[in-house]
């Protein structure tokens, strides 16, 4: 049993501070009275390393800490299985206090609770690969056979099936990664802590190592605690961000808002090279969709159109999204039968667009039609659309050039004026 309750983060951090020097709690009283890093070194000699840290980490999420060198993030997670102690704070997992954990009860922590992949890869090079990923399990006590097959499981499930008796030596780098996190996942710890562990690799297999982190991470739903001082890789795998600069959080929040809503200069700058299309889906800035109509008769259509500030509307039925109608088409209509049903009526196809989409790929579709598009979840129900006028917009700011010709009208998204 634990102290957690249904609600309750399943690590949180309380008021963390890490001041590194001879005499760090007599240095508190001038952190607390807000001196800079640099006036405290050079009045004390002491580092601050972190600084008012708070944070609710939720069970099942990929939590990535961010910043630049020096910021304090490979400090932070240190923190969490206590390979450094704060000066002052608490470090709350499931409810438990960490910090209060004797030194049996924290190794136990430790083997059990969390495991940890390095940017270094930090495998035994007198050991065999199945060796190294089945070591954690050694060090708990499980016997040879079970643990060996544990290991060649998980070797298969990163890719390496075969690869048992090889030494690390004879692997390429992304192959030395994929063992030291298959080692981190055979122990079935609940808390993975993976520190720059892709930032030592080449491009084109740091992005692989992004993509296979992922889809386990669809089957294993791991709590993982991720370190980058790269934005493009945080915004990739995150689910929340944080970011920290001087040992001051800076800001948390999900990907979407970290890239759309910048606390203040620092992060701003961080974002403003980032890839936007690639980096933002339909789902993150697609808009409710305004008009639709649900009527089976012609007539019926017609009076819900009248009633809506658009000449056009997305015709929805249980069966999902069916396409487009514009009003003088239902007029024309309703002069032959109003009582005609509206499955016999020609609507105007229109392809829908996944909301899971990138920007980058629906940006051709999105700037040739005449109304906006139609967003789609996984099951074809229509849940918002995205228009030329939104998507330059949130655009923007990365296309510098003045690419968005979008006239004011359009801006004002498609009243019966404007159409």
């Amino acid at each position: 049993m634990t102290n957690e309750s249904p609600t309750e983060p399943l690590i949180q951090i309380k008021d963390l501070f890490k001041v590194f020097g001879k005499k760090p709690t007599k240095v508190m009283p001038m952190v607390r009275e807000g001196l800079s890093k640099d006036d405290i070194l050079a009045k004390t000699g002491h580092t601050v390393g972190l600084k008012a840290i708070n944070l609710d980490i939720h069970k099942g999420e990929i939590f990535v800490i961010m910043g630049l060198s020096g910021s304090g993030k490979s400090t932070l997670i240190r923190h969490f299985n206590r390979l450094i102690d704060p000066t002052e704070g608490q470090i709350l997992v499931e409810g438990i206090d960490v910090m209060k954990l004797n030194t049996k009860e924290l190794e136990q922590f430790r083997r059990n609770k969390m495991a940890m992949v390095f940017q270094r890869f930090g495998l035994m090079p007198h050991k065999s690969v199945l060796e190294n990923v089945a070591y954690g399990l050694s060090v708990q006590g499980i016997d040879k056979a079970t643990r060996n097959a544990k290991a060649t499981q998980w070797l298969e499930t990163v890719g390496l099936a075969g690869y048992e008796e090889q030494y690390p030596s004879q692997l390429s780098g992304g192959q030395q990664q994929r063992v030291g996190l298959a080692r981190a996942l055979c122990t079935d710890a609940e808390i993975l802590l993976m520190d720059e562990a892709f930032s030592a690799l080449d491009p084109l297999i740091r992005s692989e190592m992004q993509d296979q982190l992922i889809e386990l991470q669809k089957e294993l739903h791991k709590t993982i605690i991720f370190i980058t001082h790269d934005l493009d890789e945080a915004l990739r795998i995150g689910d929340r961000i944080a970011i920290l600069k001087d040992g001051n959080l800076i800001q948390v929040g999900e990907p979407v808002d970290i890239l759309l809503n910048p606390a203040d200069d620092y992060v701003e700058a961080f974002v403003k090279d980032v890839n936007r299309p690639r980096a933002l889906t339909v789902e993150t800035v697609m808009k409710p969709p305004a008009y639709r109509l649900t009527a089976d008769t012609i007539g019926e259509a017609l009076k819900q159109m009248k009633r809506i500030p658009a000449n056009y509307a997305y015709y929805v039925t249980d069966e999902g999204f069916q396409g487009v109608v514009c009003q003088e088409a239902l007029e024309d209509a309703v002069k032959t039968d109003k009582e005609a049903l509206m499955e016999d009526f020609k609507v105007e196809e229109m392809t829908p667009i996944s909301q899971d989409a990138l920007l980058e790929s629906i940006i051709p579709a999105t700037m040739e039609s005449d109304f906006p598009l139609p967003v789609i979840d996984s099951d074809g129900d229509l849940q918002g659309e995205l228009s030329r006028a939104h998507l330059a917009d949130v655009l923007s700011d990365f296309y510098t050039d003045g690419a968005d010709d979008s006239t004011d009208e359009e801006k004002q998204n498609s009243t019966k004026e404007d159409k």
